[in-house]
């Protein structure tokens, strides 16, 4: 009669050896389903968005809840980049104005006009007006304003002629290449720093020349390394 410790261990080697993966997985095969079922998912909606227009289109222009024209308040009327956007100097991020600097001029110019409603009603409630964003870099790119501004390259390089625009639409593509081609070559847009506002400016000598020269004097050498920018 052969021995019981001997079946039982054939037995248990015998089961054992019907199980291919681990046990635990099992606990995680609910897991795997949804990650094998929503990975293309995932990836469509993630292309999806980086092709939306809000993202990379040249010409892209969203219907403002106000209908604010750069080319009264800038070309017209000549008001500096820096008055609303006060923060481009020193931050990443060039600041949408709160209502109460729209505010500060409207309380007395044309205080009834029905286009600045949604102005009025911001101040009264402490609500911001919802402005939509133009130039919206994906959440994976890190671009900093005041690099740029604060070393010589101009508003318009980025934005094109604002002080032209009724409504304002993303001028460049924003993508890769385009930023590259500026790093790699930035005297084809460095002006001087006191200048970098001033949308009809224009070099007193060939632009190449100067923006060589600028380059030199202020150790521009802007980096194409992928980390620069992905981070």
């Amino acid at each position: 009669m052969p021995d019981r410790r001997c079946t039982e261990r054939s037995e248990k080697q015998e089961s054992m050896s019907r199980f291919i993966f681990p046990k635990w997985l099992d606990a995680i095969r609910p897991l795997l389903l949804l990650i094998l079922a929503g990975g293309p998912a995932y990836l469509i909606a993630m292309g999806y968005y980086g092709m939306w227009p809000s993202t990379r289109t040249k010409g892209y222009m969203p219907k403002q809840p106000v209908p604010y024209s750069h080319a009264i308040h800038v070309g017209k009327l000549g008001m500096d980049c820096r008055y609303c956007h006060t923060t481009v100097e020193k931050s990443s991020h060039a600041s949408i104005p709160p209502t109460a600097t729209c505010m500060n001029c409207h309380q007395a110019i044309r205080p009834d006009s029905p286009k600045l409603l949604p102005v009025r009603e911001s101040y009264a409630s402490g609500e911001a007006v919802e402005w939509l964003k133009v130039h919206n870099l994906p959440d994976f790119v890190y671009f900093n304003h005041s690099a740029h501004v604060t070393r010589g390259i101009g508003c318009v390089s980025c934005h094109g002629r604002v002080d032209k625009m009724e409504e304002v639409w993303q001028e460049a593509p924003i993508s890769m290449g385009w930023c590259l081609d500026c790093h790699r070559a930035p005297e084809k847009h460095l002006r001087p720093v006191e200048f970098v506002t001033t949308m009809d400016w224009a070099p007193g000598e060939d632009q190449i020349t100067l923006g060589k020269r600028l380059r030199e004097e202020n150790n521009i050498n802007p980096s194409t390394d992928c980390s620069t920018c992905h981070r």
